[in-house]
This record gives C-alpha cells, sequence and structure tokens, in this order.
C-alpha cells in the first residue's frame, strides 16, 4: 500500500498546523497497538544483539550503522512465525515501529565506547569503572532524546525532511505488513540466508586462529585480495617511496563494509572514493616525503607508518571540510535556526494543538534538559573531575550543535558527529588549557547527546510517515538505550578493552574514532602552534572546499554527485574501508540500472531487497566477528 505523503507543492505552501490537521485525519492510525510488552521486549533484545554489530563495525571504522530494517525484518519474520504456530494476534505494524525505534536506539549508543571513552582511558591508561560507564553513556543518551522532541515539530512535521534511513524503514514495514505474507518471509528468507553466507565468510577471513588450532589453517582466505598476485609477482608498489600497505592502500574482502556503501549510496560512495584517493595517494605521501608524518623503523629498516600516524597528520584537513560544509548546509536556510523553536518560544500562534494528545508534551522537555543536564554535569565532575562550570558551558553547545547535525542527517542520514565535537574540543581548549581530560569529556558530553537527538529523529520519521504515537517513539528510545548499555558495555571490557587501554587498538581494530579525538585532544592542549604547517594548511584548504562543495550542491539543488562530507569523512577512515564502501554503493547502484524488469527474479532480489541483503551482511558478518574474538579471547587465549 503507497504511504500518503503531501507533494513538494504542498510542503511549501502549508502552513505547519494545516500539515498536522492533514496528517492527523490521513495517516495517524489512533489506538492500534503500538509500544506492547512484545514489541518493548523484542527490540530490546533484538537491540541488545545487534548493537554488538555496531561495536564490532564502530572497532573497526569509528562509525555506527542503522539497524532498523534488520531489525524490522528479524521481528516481522519472528511474530509472524510465532502468530502462525501459535495463533496469536498478528504483530502490527506499529508495533513492529515501537521494535525498531528500541532496536535502533540500542544499536546507537556504542557511539561512546568507540570514541570519547575509549579516547578518555587510553589518554588517562586507567580504566573507568564498567559500572562507571554504563551510568554515563545511558545519562548522556536519554538527554539526547531531550533534545530532539522540540526539533521534531520543524524537521519532520513541517519541512518533511526525507531522513533517508528512517523513511527506507517505514517503507520496509508498509511492504511486511500491507503485502501478502509471503513477501514478507521472502525478505526474511533474503536477510538471513545472506546473514549466514557473510558469517561464513568473516569466518574465513578473519577466523584464522581458529582454523590454525584445527589445523586447517589453508583454508584462511587472504586479507588483502592484491597481496598473494603483487608477491607472485615480487612487487612492492610504492607512492613517493612509501609502501602502499604502510598508506593503507589495499583491497581488502571487507564483506561488512561492501554492505554498508549499500546501504550508504552511490553519492557517499564516490565521495568516499575521492577523498581516499586525495588523502592516501597523494597528501599523506607527501606529507610523509617531507617529514610532517613520523613513523617507526622496522625490521628490514623501512618506515612503518600505518592509519594511527597517517590520520593524526591527515584529520585536520577532511574535519576542516565536514565542519564548514555541515555549518553552510545548516545557515543556509537561517530561518530553520529560528522556526525550529518557535512552538516552544512562542514564535508561532496556536500552535501543534490537535496533536496535543499523542505528541510528548512540551513541558517534558522544558524540564526534563535543566533536569537530566543537572545530572550529567554532577556526573562529569563527580566521575571525571571536571568543573561544574565548565561542564554547563557544554550543555548550550548541544542545542548548537544538535540543529546542524540534524540537519544533515535529515538530508543524508549522516551525523557528522566527529566534526562537532572537534569543535567543542577547540573551545574548551581555549576555556581549560592544558585539561585534557575536561577537552575529551565535554566533547563526550555534546557529541553524544547530538548524536542520540539526531538519531531519535531518525526513527520518529518512520513513525510519522505510519501514523504512530511519537511519545511512545520516545519511550521506546530510553529502552534502548538501556538496552544496549546492558548488551555493549560488557563485551566491550571483556572481549576489547581487557583491564589495558593501551591494548585497544590492534592491527584488525583500529579504533580510529577513539584515536581522532585523543590526537585532538591531545594536540588542543598543547597548543595549536604545535600542529604542522602543512597540516594547518591542509585545515585551510578543506574548509574552504567544504563550504565551495556546499555552495555547488547548494545552487544545483542537490544535485551535485559528490558530498564534502563523505570526502571529508574518507580522511580519518582507511583506504581499504572506503574502497570496499565505494565498491558496496557501486555494485548495488550498477544493478539498479541495468536490472530494469521489475517481474525478473533478479529485479526483485537485488534491487526490490536491496537494505534485506545489506542488512543481513551486515548482521552476519559483524556477529561472526564478535564470536571469533569471543573464541580467541576466552578459549584459544589469544
Amino acid at each position: 500500500m503507497a504511504i500518503l505523503q503531501l507533494s513538494e507543492e504542498q510542503i511549501r505552501t502549508m502552513s505547519v498546523e494545516e500539515k498536522d490537521r492533514w496528517w492527523l485525519e490521513n495517516v495517524y492510525r489512533g489506538d492500534m497497538p503500538q509500544l506492547t510488552w512484545r514489541s518493548g521486549l523484542s527490540g530490546m533484545v533484538i537491540g541488545g544483539a545487534l548493537s554488538l554489530t555496531n561495536l564490532y563495525v564502530g572497532m573497526k571504522t569509528g562509525w555506527t550503522l542503522g539497524v532498523g530494517i534488520t531489525s524490522v525484518i528479524l521481528a516481522f519474520a519472528m511474530f509472524k512465525f510465532i502468530h502462525t504456530t501459535f495463533r496469536t494476534s498478528e504483530f502490527t505494524i506499529l508495533e513492529n515501529n515501537a521494535m525498531q525505534s528500541i532496536a535502533t536506539a540500542a544499536g546507537y549508543m556504542t557511539g561512546p565506547l568507540i570514541s570519547s571513552m575509549a579516547a578518555y582511558m587510553m589518554i588517562t591508561n586507567k580504566v573507568i569503572p564498567m559500572s562507571t560507564t554504563f551510568v554515563w553513556v545511558t545519562a548522556i543518551s536519554v538527554l539526547g532524546v531531550l533534545f530532539a522532541f522540540p526539533l521534531k515539530r520543524r524537521f519532520i512535521n513541517d519541512e518533511q525532511h526525507p531522513f533517508p534511513e528512517g523513511r527506507a524503514a517505514g517503507i520496509v514495514m508498509d511492504a511486511l505488513h500491507t503485502s501478502d505474507a509471503g513477501s514478507g518471509l521472502f525478505k526474511a528468507k533474503i536477510l538471513a540466508g545472506f546473514g549466514i553466507i557473510s558469517a561464513l565468510f568473516k569466518f574465513f577471513v578473519e577466523g584464522g586462529e581458529i582454523l590454525k588450532h584445527f589445523k586447517l589453517e589453508r583454508l584462511t582466505l587472504p586479507g588483502a585480495l592484491e597481496a598473494p598476485i603483487l608477491s607472485r609477482l615480487g612487487l612492492a608498489p610504492r607512492i613517493l617511496g612509501t609502501k602502499l600497505e604502510e598508506l593503507t592502500v589495499s583491497i581488502e574482502p571487507d564483506n561488512v563494509m561492501f554492505a554498508a556503501g549499500g546501504l550508504s549510496g552511490i553519492r557517499t560512495g564516490i565521495s568516499l572514493l575521492i577523498g581516499a584517493l586525495i588523502n592516501y595517494c597523494i597528501l599523506a605521501p607527501w606529507a610523509i616525503q617531507h617529514g610532517d608524518v613520523f613513523g617507526a623503523v622496522g625490521a628490514d629498516g623501512d618506515l612503518i607508518f600505518g592509519f594511527r600516524r597517517v590520520t593524526i597528520w591527515a584529520l585536520w584537513g577532511g574535519v576542516a571540510m565536514m565542519t564548514t560544509a555541515s555549518l553552510l548546509a545548516f545557515f543556509s536556510k537561517p530561518a530553520m535556526l529560528i522556526g525550529a523553536f518557535s512552538g516552544v518560544l512562542g514564535g508561532k500562534k496556536g500552535g501543534p494543538d490537535c496533536l496535543k494528545h499523542i505528541e510528548l508534551p512540551m513541558g517534558v522537555f522544558l524540564v526534563g534538559i535543566p533536569l537530566v543536564g543537572a545530572v550529567v554535569v554532577y556526573l562529569a565532575n563527580h566521575f571525571f573531575e571536571v568543573a561544574v562550570w565548565q561542564a554547563i558551558v557544554a550543555i548550550p553547545l548541544v542545542l548548537i550543535f544538535t540543529l546542524i547535525a540534524a540537519h544533515s542527517t535529515a538530508l543524508t542520514s549522516i551525523t557528522p558527529i566527529g566534526a562537532l565535537a572537534k569543535l567543542t574540543q577547540v573551545t574548551f581548549a581555549a576555556i581549560a588549557p592544558r585539561n585534557i581530560g575536561t577537552n575529551i569529556v565535554s566533547a563526550s558530553i555534546t557529541g553524544e547527546v547530538t548524536s542520540n537527538a539526531s538519531n531519535l529523529l531518525m526513527d520518529i520519521k518512520p513513525g510519522y510517515m505510519l501514523g504512530a504515537k511519537p511519545r511512545q517513539q520516545a519511550v521506546g528510545h530510553v529502552l534502548g538505550i538501556i538496552a544496549g548499555s546492558l548488551a555493549a558495555v560488557p563485551v566491550f571490557y571483556a572481549l576489547f578493552l581487557k583491564d589495558d587501554p593501551q591494548g585497544l587498538v590492534t592491527e584488525q581494530y583500529s579504533m580510529p574514532s577513539a584515536i581522532v579525538w585523543k590526537a585532538v585532544a591531545e594536540l588542543l592542549t598543547r597548543g595549536i602552534s604545535e600542529l604542522p604547517q602543512s597540516a594547518l594548511v591542509a585545515a585551510i584548504v578543506g574548509a574552504m572546499a567544504g563550504i565551495a562543495i556546499e555552495v555547488a550542491q547548494i545552487r544545483m539543488k542537490g544535485r551535485l554527485p559528490v558530498s564534502a562530507v563523505g570526502i571529508g569523512l574518507a580522511f580519518v577512515i582507511s583506504f581499504q574501508t572506503c574502497f570496499a564502501m565505494f565498491a558496496g554503493a557501486f555494485f548495488f547502484w550498477l544493478l539498479g540500472k541495468l536490472l530494469k524488469h521489475p517481474e525478473s527474479l533478479p529485479h526483485k532480489l537485488f534491487v526490490e531487497n536491496m537494505e534485506p541483503i545489506c542488512g543481513g551482511i551486515i548482521a552476519g558478518g559483524a556477529l561472526m566477528g564478535i564470536a571469533i574474538k569471543v573464541v580467541e579471547t576466552f578459549f584459544l587465549g589469544s
């Protein structure tokens, strides 16, 4: 069934009150079951499991991925089986929507573990107690929920922004629950099938130690596809004297990142490839040759660089590009800054009166933010010795950064948390010079609260499309935060931290996000003057390029085939990851162009069901990666 939506002309010409009335009369589903015990419990269980996939992906790339579509299909299949077997009531479309709100909240809350908290422990070289981490990430995530709802009316009700990842989840749910049962189960089978294939593939790529234990090491697949060919030819290619592997220039069989690229789309894929080629094949070799990137001497006498050393220099150009592009994209519509809070400040007459009975009461926002904000300030002072007045300064910054991040998320599904956190770090380098702990913790407040607020808006989008009660989704988001914390925090401590913060970064798990946070904090607390001149020039050029690309994007009305945010991101993740994501984006884009016949099986499989395929690959591969780590840690003793 086609989802009812306003036309572009209606979005431009109707007032927000008219849009609210139209939604209430045409889309809202009334008292259809939504946040029930089974949607809540299944969302927490599925979300807890999928939070581990984000932990795995984040340890490798510094990113967290949306798990909404994967959770939607899993829940549909599970409750369809229960309904058929035990004759229970049908799992409604709004129950599924509430479930995905919980599951996606669980998936996203792993952010602090792979970034700010890891960086803080690496810098201080002390392990924060697990209970402290649990309380901290839960508190800042709940604050994010409270910041989101004042923005809902502007971004979703009024401007009707796409929130692509959320919209995709809404379309999938509509297809599952309004088509015949066979169609929905077909999607579930696709997700499960590709998940199993992905898990097996990941095992033979990364499970070398397990295979070796059983004397099956010959079955291990190569970690770099070009390595066997170059080895046989006796070649060791270099760029300006630096080996390709030291620049992370390699093609890896990374099925998880391949699928992530498929979900990101061709525009993001092309942008990542362009950024990776510029950074790792031109700028980084040049910086190494001129002595601005320092290496260690290897056993063969060659200098060793690798991702960590390169990115400490390269991140400045990328972060500057992402920051200026995001700021310009937001401020290109100045009315948004005032309009987003017009309902709170009385800027519009009337307000959304017709939705009072289902929207989260504005009083929750007005009371909740100061209350939970005070709790966060107390915890920052009590746990991390941040001065109270300095922690208080971080709270208003959340408001500004959430507006910027929500705009990016609304249009691209990309939330530039890393870039915005760096702005906080720069601010606190001036407020609390040489206090590296304050620098990290204050940026954690703004970054993680902003992330949760933006991602909650992404979750609300499918609910708005399907006629759900937004206040129940807010409750679901809090349940998801708790579920994700309970699942991901213990796994992080047991498998990756293991009482040694310096052991977090390994060749397999490069922890790029934490490295960037740590590097920025160390540099800023020592002073900008210590930044190499070439890195400063790169930051200026990156900032200008971000502005130029975004201006072109605005003038071309979004038709520019590259994204400044995507290009900038390539400066802080490895070449292998960028290429794998480009390959996935290009693969599914090409199939969409070639497979034109809707009735053909290839079209139904690879075009109509691209999201289940990618979701299955990500879930299967990432969970297998976690399972391999469990076996190596607790059974092989490695």
